[in-house]
């Protein structure tokens, strides 16, 4: 079986996806400039930028689901978002439930007194980097 080394995570959303890249190694991620959405499509060719640059050997995509564990709406556009990285890229995707990560992302930054106008990594990337993190605590 071959190590992962290379991760990336998504946080699926129809306006933006938050992105972030971590390594299993070291267990540790950081955030990536957002990818904006049209009705949760990125531009593919982005999506095929940061594949060529950070040369993962899994996706992580975040599965947004009810505090009580169900289905939300998003939730079937977040597994064909996470399908359609699969049928274009050939690597394989793993999901996690990313309940609390957006809230949590959001009290990290004002921790930091960010501001997101300042650049493309805001709440969705940060987000993408706790899915990733928790992903590494699971696995």
């Amino acid at each position: 079986m071959v190590e992962i080394k290379s991760v990336l995570a998504f946080d699926f959303g129809l306006k933006r996806i938050g992105v972030a890249v971590g390594q299993s190694i070291t267990k540790t991620a950081q955030p990536l400039p957002l990818l904006n959405a049209e009705n949760g499509a990125p531009q593919w060719e982005q999506v095929q930028q940061l594949i060529d640059q950070w040369q993962p050997q899994l996706l992580v995509v975040g599965v947004p689901v009810h505090m009580d564990g169900t289905e939300q709406d998003l939730t079937r556009f977040a597994k064909r978002f996470g399908n359609r990285l699969h049928g274009r890229f050939y690597l394989p995707v793993e999901w996690v439930d990313e309940r609390l990560t957006s809230y949590e992302a959001e009290s990290i930054l004002d921790d930091l007194n960010y501001k997101q106008s300042n650049d493309k990594i805001g709440v969705d990337s940060v987000s993408a980097m706790l899915i990733l993190e928790q992903y590494f605590r699971e696995h």
